[in-house]
């Protein structure tokens, strides 16, 4: 495999939480909404990468409000929790859900605005034969150099309507899995307390190398 830049890989990680939700449809009509939003981003990100220099805090508050309602951030960080999330109270939930989204934001934002030009190829969408609900989004980001590099969308629909972006695979490395596992290791590293690694996911998601984990896959 060619390896990943770290400026690519971290964009590729950023571009893969911002995906836009969907309204509900036949697969057809969800591989070309999925496109059409998608496209909507990369167009929004590339609009907005001068003003992160100018204005990193602008350019948080500007991406959040594109994004509110379209990605499933509690969902994501639910999951990232895993059974631990049994342990946090409602308000542990909902800071872990803002630090969460703020941590993505803050280490890998700077890697989106100075990476290499690309684009996003929306290749295929397959809703699961078994679970009308869930669906698989294949996409392939094709960097200005040519470089060729596999992403998958998982996605759910959510209250039966829209269907929303709820992990990510990249180069065959699922991100969602990456995240999770680091959070059980803060939580060994800080001997359960919950609120301790709360506090401290920025710093534990800048520490989490997943670039080496797509480049040795």
């Amino acid at each position: 495999m060619i390896a990943l830049t770290k400026r690519l890989f971290l964009a590729l990680t950023l571009m893969a939480v911002c995906v836009a939700s969907v309204q509900a449809g036949p697969e057809e009509d969800l591989q070309q909404y999925v496109d059409k939003n998608t496209q909507r981003l990369v167009n929004k990100l590339n609009e907005e990468r001068g003003l992160y220099e100018r204005d990193p805090e602008a350019f948080y508050k500007n991406m959040d409000e594109a994004l509110d309602g379209f990605v499933d951030f509690r969902r994501i960080a639910a999951r990232v929790m895993g059974r631990y999330a049994r342990q946090t109270t409602i308000e542990q939930r909902n800071e872990f859900v803002a630090k969460f989204k703020r941590s993505l934001f803050d280490s890998y934002a700077q890697a989106l605005v100075s990476a290499e030009d690309f684009e996003i190829k929306v290749n295929d969408a397959t809703i699961n034969p078994q679970n009308d609900n869930r669906a698989s989004v294949a996409m392939e980001v094709v960097t200005a150099s040519g470089n060729r590099h596999s992403v998958t969308y998982s996605m759910h629909r959510k209250d039966g309507s829209d269907w929303m972006m709820e992990n990510v695979i990249v180069e065959g490395v699922n991100i969602g899995l990456s995240f999770r596992d680091r959070f059980t290791q803060e939580m060994e590293a800080n001997r359960g307390q919950v609120q301790a690694v709360i506090d401290g996911w920025g710093d534990a998601v800048k520490s989490l190398n997943l670039e080496d984990e797509v480049n040795n896959s």
